[in-house]
């Protein structure tokens, strides 16, 4: 029987495979290289490894997807790599799963090369140190330590996939979840999504809109002949805000707990072309977020009732309408109950390693979980970094929550892989 800790097992070798892997520029529509080389690192430590793409027509298919001609998916392989445990037949098929897509890093703002791993102490800092490489490649190191160990001592199946186009809604994870690239079925999955090392059940849904708005233009010396957008907008732009107040405190969920659970977001505004006119179109991005209990739809409903308000305040939006469109892939929010299995055995590791806080939680943001919890693979979301580094200049993760989350999941898989049903208090 094993008994080395993961980290004395692993970590000059994680540390060495994460700075690699960190150095990929992998944002959207840009992961193959990054990919490839993942392949191949899989494949010399023995898995068997899967590639697959997406097929935009099938995402199109799903609710939350734009038509297939405004999906990117072409030449954006995701990866998989599969160990075997005993008789894999006897025993239960584990997914860890992880993204290796990016967003972008904006040089300036960043005190070093975001694409260039750097150390302080015990603070990784790059570009997806946090959200999620890290992770990621701690997925890899977890499932060989789990089959250097036990190979002969349970059965099943673990797999490890790396993902594309998380950022952006989904790509390599749905195409996974709607069309199983491996032949055999799925038990149940693992994202390693930063979870500052918290049981995450529950993700939020999000609904991405466009707003225009037009007024009239004429010369700046002569503005008042003109109708600029901005008043307008600006009065959307607090009744959205109002409406934001309103549902955080009339939409409840036990899981949730934040200074603001469904937040709306204005995150890209373009008005006017030139100084000296007056602006007379402004386009607005606008997220809205909406509870797991909610629809996409009646989230919808909502902030165009609260549109149409002031729409109906204002002579001049009266006969020259906005329009409010979709945008976009969208994010389904989803839920996992408490007492799975996999939620179970989760929980019992943290403690085993010292972590405390084991009740779960909803998250604010969405993630690929959900697409495998709407083909009835249940998913958990749990793993070191917190995601107020995610997105964030000179983003980090500590190397010391990287080892104890290592030793969680390998204790979580091996009790899975072991006993994959409800623990005696929550049978029948």
């Amino acid at each position: 029987m094993g008994t080395n800790s993961f980290a004395a097992a692993y970590d000059d070798e994680l540390k060495r495979f994460v700075e690699r892997l960190l150095q990929f520029e992998s944002t959207s529509g840009r992961e193959k290289q990054a990919q490839e080389w993942f392949e191949e690192q899989l494949e010399a430590f023995g898995f068997e490894t899967y590639r697959w793409e997406a097929d935009a027509e099938r995402l199109a298919s799903l609710p939350s997807f734009p038509p297939a001609d405004e999906i990117d998916a072409a030449d954006r392989p995701s990866v998989a790599g599969v160990l075997e445990f005993g008789d894999p037949e006897a025993g239960p098929t584990l997914v860890l799963n992880g993204h290796v897509d990016v967003v972008p890093a904006d040089d300036a703002s960043w005190e070093t090369d975001p694409f260039e791993p750097h150390w302080d102490g015990e603070k990784l800092h790059a570009r997806g140190a946090a959200d999620m490489k890290t992770n990621l490649a701690l997925l890899v190191f977890v499932a060989k330590h789990l089959h250097d160990e036990y190979a002969d001592e349970i059965d099943g199946r673990v797999i490890v996939e790396s993902v594309t186009g998380e950022e952006e809604g989904g790509i390599g994870a749905p195409a996974a979840a709607l069309s199983n690239p491996y032949p055999f079925d799925r038990d149940a999955a693992i994202i390693t999504e930063p979870t500052d090392q918290r049981v995450v059940t529950a993700t939020a849904g999000v609904l991405m809109k466009e707003l225009t708005v037009s007024g009239r233009s004429a010369h700046a010396a002569t503005r008042w002949r003109g109708e600029s957008v901005l008043p307008h907008f600006n009065r959307i732009h607090r009744a959205f805000e109002e409406l934001e107040r309103e549902r955080h405190n009339r939409i409840t969920h036990p899981l949730y707990d934040y200074p603001v659970n469904w937040p709306m977001n204005i995150g890209v505004v373009n008005a006017g072309d030139w100084a000296s006119n007056v602006p007379a179109r402004l386009t607005a991005q606008v997220r809205i977020g909406f509870a797991p209990s909610e629809t996409l739809e009646a989230a919808e409903a909502e902030y165009e009732e609260r549109l149409q308000s002031v729409v109906e305040d204002s002579e001049w939006l009266m006969d020259h309408p906005p329009t409010f469109e979709r945008r976009a892939i969208h994010f389904e929010p989803s839920e996992l109950e408490a007492d799975s299995p996999i939620v179970q055995r989760l929980q019992s590791a943290m403690l085993n390693h010292g972590i405390e806080e084991t009740q779960p939680i909803g998250k604010t943001y969405s993630a690929d979980s959900r697409f495998y919890i709407a083909e009835g693979i249940p998913t958990v979301i749990f793993g070191p970094g917190t995601i107020d580094q995610a997105h964030f200049p000179n983003e980090f993760i500590r190397w010391s929550d990287v080892q104890q989350a290592g030793d969680v999941l390998v204790d979580t898989c091996k009790a899975y892989l072991q006993n994959p049903g409800l623990s005696p208090e929550h049978s029948e």
